[in-house]
């Protein structure tokens, strides 16, 4: 297995990580003994990054994940989140909760439910605007001084927010939305995270799966898929965005690959610094994924690519509006 490094400090990290949130949450078909095989099943294959959070479920991925690489944790670089708090009676009520005693709190209770004394990349889910993110990280950095956690991360974080944290603690990675039809990290986020030598974990980096081609019409979406509560999902936007991907998919028919190999063949050719999350609960799709880390890109492949998905192409927006207002903060 390729392997990449995540920020100054030096997390070195499978190319390829897998994304856990789909196992438990958001869309349908969850089924516990199929996602432990698919991440037993990648660890198998050298993959080592595996990225949850403690709002996924909620709670009940980070329980799934420590139960899974019991006995394996020395193998494992276990990312997870936290920030974005969910209301157990009503889990669609959300609030966003930065405050140092809080960042404690939830840190030994992420601990507890993955089964481990320590948590290799912890990130800020969402940065709360009312809680000065020189306050949060510095919470945060007092986790690493007691051992508890060894990398710090942030996720949808405004370059400037980024700055400000780094200049309290080094910052090993940015998680961000990134994609053949998610490109607006490219105008400030990237050139900004690389001046300061932070590494880049795009999530979604197959458009949700729409990119790879398998969904062809709305009511592919099961009725709890929250997919179809998502703007590029719905209306003239779906079929325009069907439009994009045919035109990917055409271009992986030459090269003898799957779209969605060459959309995540696409996402790693950004840099050494990148490294993507897929989500899967299934290990056909986790090998298939696996399989872009053997597609090589010409000069001329990358700029066709380029032409086919420039930035702001796809339909609609990433998230509904409540949701946007959250990211990039």
């Amino acid at each position: 297995m390729k392997t990449r490094q995540l920020g100054p400090s030096g997390l070195t990290v499978s190319a390829l990580g897998l994304g856990c949130m789909g196992m438990s949450d958001f869309y349908a078909g969850q089924d516990d003994a199929e996602s432990t095989r698919t991440l037993h099943r990648a660890l198998d294959l050298g993959v080592t990054f595996f990225d949850t959070a403690d709002m996924y479920g909620p709670f009940k991925n980070e329980e799934l994940v420590g139960r899974a690489f019991k006995g394996k944790r020395g193998s494992v670089v276990l990312a997870t989140k936290f920030g974005i708090q969910r209301d157990p009676n009503d889990p669609t009520r959300r609030g966003i909760n930065g405050r140092p005693e809080y960042v404690k709190a939830a840190c030994e209770a992420s601990l507890k439910r993955l089964a481990t004394d320590h948590i290799d990349l912890y990130y800020q889910h969402r940065v709360d605007p009312n809680t000065p993110i020189e306050e949060t990280v510095g919470a945060m950095s007092r986790l690493v001084e007691e051992g508890k956690v060894r990398f710090l991360g942030l996720s949808e974080a405004a370059p400037a927010t980024v700055r400000r944290a780094v200049a309290v603690h080094p910052i090993a990675a940015l998680q961000t939305e990134y994609s053949l039809w998610s490109r607006e990290p490219e105008d400030e986020i990237l050139p900004s995270i690389r001046e300061l030598g932070v590494g880049f974990v795009p999530y979604s980096p197959l458009g949700r799966g729409f990119l790879t081609g398998q969904i062809k019409r709305f009511e592919d979406l099961a009725e709890d898929d929250y997919r179809r509560f998502t703007p590029r999902f719905q209306g003239e936007n779906f079929q325009k965005n069907l439009d994009l991907v045919a035109r990917i998919n055409d271009l992986a028919l030459q090269k003898r690959c799957t779209a969605g190999q060459l959309a995540l063949a696409w996402v790693l050719a950004q840099g050494n610094d990148v490294v993507p999350i897929p989500g899967t609960k299934r290990v056909k799709y986790l090998e298939e994924n696996l399989g872009a880390l053997e597609v090589e890109l010409s000069k001329d492949e990358l700029a066709q690519l380029n032409e086919i998905a420039p930035q702001g192409k796809a339909a609609g927006s990433r998230y509904p509006a409540a949701m946007m207002a959250s990211v990039n903060g």
